[in-house]
């Protein structure tokens, strides 16, 4: 049996410092995926905002680097580190991901960084004009459009209106998914205001409970 590498070794010390920490009752890439981290009235909320902020500060860009050579746990809480940080010289590593989607959940995780990098409509009108179109593909549409959205709002832009017409490439996906065995989706309205509610969690709101 071969012993594992000092790189292995590395590895597995900062997925688990990192990725499955546990604040709560779920590990951190849980509490991540899905949005439960960012429920106001969370007994945990204060405790996760605090540790995320503080992880955020400390991990290094190689370390960063390495979550985000594999799966999607680790990319989804180096996106998310990524995003609290604002260290906008991920920007296109985030973007090459996200337009790739070679995992599930994490594209999440680089929509949020870009809506915290706060300059990035270009990358995330380029997935929907890649994957808005897929009718048969449920990846990261609606964390894309709510990011776009935030980035419209605070630029003074519109990229998103083409997306959220009534024959808007939006509107197509959804009907194409609307099926009795899918999740229903969210209006443009309530993508938008996830999306701020991830951004103001990662500045530290309800941190006294």
């Amino acid at each position: 049996m071969t012993s594992p590498s000092f790189e292995d070794i590395g590895y597995r010390v900062l997925y688990g410092r990192y990725v499955t920490r546990t604040d709560s009752d779920h590990p951190r890439y849980g509490e991540l995926n899905g949005g439960r981290i960012m429920r106001p009235g969370r007994f945990y909320a204060g405790r996760l905002a605090r540790a995320l902020i503080e992880d955020a500060a400390a991990i290094t860009d190689p370390e960063l680097e390495a979550l985000l050579d594999h799966g999607w746990r680790p990319r989804l809480t180096a996106a998310w580190l990524i995003g609290v940080d604002r260290r906008t010289s991920f920007r296109e590593r985030l973007g090459g991901l996200l337009l790739d989607s070679e995992t599930c959940y994490a594209g999440a995780g680089y929509c949020f960084a870009l809506a915290r990098f706060g300059t990035d409509a270009a990358i995330l009108t380029a997935y929907l004009d890649r994957y808005l179109p897929r009718t048969d593909l449920v990846h990261d549409q609606p964390e894309a459009l709510g990011a776009l959205l935030r980035l419209d709002a605070r630029l003074g832009t519109d990229r998103a209106a083409r997306f959220t017409g009534p024959d808007g490439l939006w509107a197509g996906w959804v009907r194409a998914r609307s099926r009795p065995d899918d999740r229903p989706y969210a209006t443009p309205r309530e993508l938008r205001r996830r999306t701020d509610l991830a951004c103001e969690f990662t500045d530290g709101w309800d941190w006294s409970r």
